[in-house]
């Protein structure tokens, strides 16, 4: 998470709203050292989820079949 004053923040608006938009990481706002405020990037539509979600899961085969092994807590 990245920590800005807000004389920089009214300084470079414009840019670190589009950093915040492009990197989806949250800006925390300070007044002499005290957050006051954070910028964080918008919650994709519903049904844009699956399109923001695409390339960020992986499948690494069946998670609910038996594999065979008994656990000690199944005893």
């Amino acid at each position: 998470m990245k920590t800005i004053a807000v004389g920089q923040f009214k300084a470079r608006c414009l840019g670190l709203l589009e950093e915040v938009r492009r990197k989806r990481e949250r800006i925390t706002i300070t007044k002499r050292g005290v957050p006051i405020a954070e910028v964080v990037p918008v919650r994709p539509a519903e049904k844009d989820l699956r399109a923001w979600l695409r390339g960020s899961i992986l499948q690494e085969g069946d998670i609910v079949s038996p594999i065979g092994v008994k656990w000690k807590a199944a005893r």
